[in-house]
């Protein structure tokens, strides 16, 4: 029997890149050969991606807002299309995989025109605009969420979850515990999504983790993700607030501090939004309030309909608002342990295997 083949196109963020590295370290378990096209940006997140050859397609992204830009930019892609097409016709994918993002479109153009096998999958709560372009023509669109919106008519939809990192899932602690209610023991406060547009965050955590009671201070030790122009004046404001605090504008090892977190503050990214909920973590989540059609808000919701996370839309992210918030939740020991249940519930740990079922039937 001849060995399947992949080919698999992501852009260049890790909410792509992410569930694409999963996808093709299991497929490549079970025998598949797998070959990944992204852009320069995506390329430098492909180092533990088990693709072999990556190439760097021409991508563009596309705005109506800027005609000169956008004509350009189909130029571009229509360049990238051409590529993508000479190579599928050499290597002979049996199945190409989209994981959204503007340097995926010239490999989805190229294998719908080719009449290849294709699948989509949308991270997010409301499909990307790149995936609505193919979303019709496709096999099938997987999602990490139940809710889906934005998907055309006509298109099938399949829930998958979104596929973690195994080093992730392999973190996932056996249950939770609050912290006691008796004013003693330690509180794991754990803050993250710093270093990639996260300065409101990095800005008002610690401004509001002065205004607690001296009494829960002495019991926090928070584990922050901060951006670099904000590192030195936090490790100031904890030291005089005289809060324990490791901070660090990226931690390699963050699934080692999500397992032991009683409570997480962070962005409504996919993969956030699926970690916290795979951890079974209550969270504060804060939506990145220009994302493209809000879709942060709608991650967040997946959590906060089930009460397993509180949503503080950045209009009213302040550091009183943020105090008050802290402390209600963390003194409340039930909501806690009810909200890690919740979160427990609505996770997906078996996404990955989802996703490669869903590809394995399309390739035929």
């Amino acid at each position: 029997m001849a060995t399947k083949r992949l080919l698999i196109a992501a852009g260049g963020t890790g909410g792509h890149m992410f569930p694409a590295q999963a996808l093709a370290e299991f497929l490549t378990v079970q025998g598949w050969e797998v070959a990944m096209m992204t852009d320069p940006r995506g390329h430098k997140h492909t180092g533990r991606i088990p693709a072999e050859p990556i190439l760097e397609i021409p991508s563009a992204t596309i705005s109506p807002r800027y005609p000169i830009k956008a004509a350009q930019g189909l130029f571009i892609l229509q360049r990238g299309t051409s590529r993508a097409k000479a190579f599928m016709r050499d290597w002979r994918p049996n199945i190409v995989v989209g994981f959204g993002g503007y340097p995926a479109f010239p490999a989805m153009r190229a294998a719908q025109s080719l009449k290849l096998p294709t699948v989509l999958h949308e991270q997010n709560a409301v499909l990307g605009r790149v995936n609505r372009v193919f979303a019709r023509r496709a096999n099938a669109v997987a999602s990490g969420f139940d809710v889906l919106q934005r998907l055309p008519k006509g298109a099938t939809h399949t829930v998958t979850g979104n596929p973690l990192r195994q080093q992730v899932l392999d973190a996932i602690p056996d249950s939770y515990t609050a912290p006691d209610s008796n004013k003693s023991g330690d509180i794991h406060l754990l803050v993250v999504g710093g270093s990639l547009g996260a300065r409101t965050i990095a800005q008002t955590v610690p401004r509001a983790v002065t205004k607690l009671p001296p009494a829960l201070r002495r019991r926090l030790v928070i584990t922050q993700q901060t951006t670099e122009s904000e590192l030195d004046r936090a490790q100031l404001i904890y030291t005089d607030a005289g809060v324990r605090h490791q901070l660090a504008t990226f931690f390699a090892d963050i699934q080692t501090h999500l397992s032991r977190a009683h409570l997480v503050i962070g962005r409504a990214g996919a993969s956030s939004v699926s970690e916290f909920a795979a951890m079974g973590l209550p969270s504060i989540l804060v939506p990145l309030a220009i994302a493209m059609d809000d879709h942060q808000t709608v991650n967040a919701s997946a959590l906060a309909r089930r009460n397993a996370a509180v949503i503080m839309p950045e209009s009213t992210f302040k550091p009183d608002a943020l105090a008050n918030v802290l402390e209600e939740k963390l003194h409340d020991r039930h909501w806690l342990e009810s909200a890690a249940r919740a979160a427990k519930d609505a996770a997906r740990p078996d996404a990955t295997h989802a996703l490669a079922q869903l590809v394995v039937s399309a390739a035929g």
